[in-house]
């Protein structure tokens, strides 16, 4: 057995692979859409890659789940991360990569509510300054005259909702500490598949490039789903050892290597009122994880 030490080592490492990787998993998904793949398609085969060969190995997992009430939260965490992958996905092919980040990143908002719901966190005395700080932020990146300070387009207000359920998503997963990662896995993916595939069904034309015979990709859609597979494990990994008002300052690497990238890949570039924005953002979300003292946690109310 590992020693605690070394097992919050691994998961915090965990956190920062996933992290690192999502930072960069906008750019596939980009090409892959420019090759005639749209989103819902793209985002249902790389997610359909590690359901088909790797959720059926914790079958043995999921039976061992007992309870209607532990079965109901692992739908509700196959729905709520199937939204924020799915959401992401959508966001970066339509909007500014830094922008539509900074708006999923707003999660300490979200998390600080859920977490007080479903582990009985409670605000401590910084709290509610982190919590201002946050939507300051996000007031000062949207303000524009004579408009109210909201997202300026739909893949702003997916990437809001994303954020939403990126906090859900991580707080029952913390939730679900005692479930497997590999079951927890299985059900991230197979919420994003079930999602994908009812919006692939209302739309036309979304598997248009199954027949132009182009083998590219498919290689590509292999190795994304791949490394999806990589980052879930690490994820469930790391979100069941690391709180969820931890992790989040974990997870804003992301909004580093996403930056970079995005400078030197599709060479956006962000003016005064966003780095201001972002730097209240991100100051919260380093704050995040004082906003609870471990003495006011009272059991969770599910």
């Amino acid at each position: 057995m590992s020693s605690p030490r070394v097992q919050r080592s691994l998961a915090l490492g965990s956190l920062l692979y996933a992290a690192s990787m999502w930072g960069l998993m906008w750019y596939p998904y980009r090409l892959l859409d420019e090759a005639g793949v749209g989103g819902l398609a793209s985002t249902f085969f790389t997610y359909a890659v590690p359901l088909a060969a790797l959720g059926w190995l914790h079958g043995r997992e999921l039976a061992r789940v007992r309870g209607p009430r532990q079965r109901l939260w692992l739908v509700a965490l196959a729905l709520a991360a199937g939204w924020t992958n799915l959401a992401y996905v959508l966001a970066m092919l339509e909007g500014e990569v830094v922008r539509v980040l900074l708006l999923f990143f707003l999660s300490p908002l979200w998390t600080v509510l859920f977490s007080r719901v479903l582990l009985g966190e409670r605000l401590n005395r910084a709290g509610g300054a982190v919590m201002t700080l946050a939507a300051g932020g996000a007031v000062t990146m949207l303000w524009q005259a004579d408009e109210w300070p909201l997202p300026a387009s739909r893949a702003e207000w997916i990437a809001l909702s994303a954020g939403m359920m990126f906090a859900l998503s991580n707080v029952i997963s913390r939730h679900l500490g005692e479930v497997g990662e590999g079951a927890r896995s299985t059900a991230v993916w197979a919420g994003v598949v079930v999602l994908t595939a009812i919006g692939l069904n209302l739309t036309e034309g979304g598997l248009a490039f199954v027949g132009q015979g182009d083998w590219r990709p498919w290689a590509l859609l292999l190795g994304v789903g791949a490394a999806i597979a990589s980052v879930t494990y690490t994820v469930q990994y790391g979100l069941a050892r690391v709180p969820a008002n931890q992790a989040i300052v974990i997870f804003l690497v992301e909004l580093v290597v996403a930056a970079v990238a995005a400078y030197f890949l599709s060479h956006e570039r962000m003016g005064l009122q966003e780095w201001l924005g972002a730097a209240m953002i991100v100051t919260a979300s380093l704050f995040s994880g004082h906003m609870q003292d471990a003495a006011s946690k009272e059991p969770a109310h599910a």
